[in-house]
């Protein structure tokens, strides 16, 4: 796949990012997967000055908003810490399979391992109004709606929408920007 034509265009200005398994593979269909995404989340709110603004987590995907004083570096570290954290949660789960396609589906310019988790890119897209930024929100807190996982979009575990209903989510987000 060739590179992204998407770039981070101010920093510290909130995006909406689409981070994709490579080919699709449904590695966050375990909770300790779900778990390394959200964990470093939470590393970068603490370290990073990350905010995150909202999130879905699905089998084989993620979108969220968010923001840092560098968010390329930090999306970039994210990506890097949470491949080596899954392909660890993997081998010890003994989900050999999966890590059998991720091998077969890296990319052949990674010569440098073995293994390619996620796809290349994040597909910043800066949210530059409130309105751009509800309509964001929405279209990720919709989506295991709109997949049939759950009828509300507050009761898919993995997302922010818990948050914004006024319920305990998994990890604080910013609601206000």
């Amino acid at each position: 796949m060739p590179r992204s034509r998407y770039r981070v265009m101010h920093q510290q200005a909130p995006h909406f990012m689409t981070m994709t398994i490579n080919y699709w593979l449904p590695v966050f269909t375990r909770t300790e997967t779900v778990n390394i995404i959200l964990d470093s989340w939470r590393y970068l709110q603490q370290q990073a000055d990350f905010k995150l603004y909202g999130y879905v987590i699905l089998e084989n995907h993620l979108h969220c908003v968010a923001a840092s004083k560098d968010l390329s570096r930090d999306i970039q570290r994210f990506k890097s810490y949470t491949a080596k954290e899954i392909l660890k949660s993997l081998n010890e789960l003994k989900a050999y399979r999966l890590l059998q396609l991720l091998a077969l589906f890296k990319r052949a310019h990674k010569i440098e391992s073995t293994y390619q988790v996620w796809e290349e890119g994040s597909h910043p897209q800066i949210i530059e109004s409130e309105t751009v930024m509800r309509q964001k929100l929405d279209y990720i807190h919709m989506n295991p709606v709109k997949r049939g996982y759950v009828d509300k979009p507050e009761d898919w575990r993995y997302s922010s929408a818990r948050n914004y209903a006024g319920l305990d989510g998994l990890i604080e987000v910013e609601r206000g920007w």
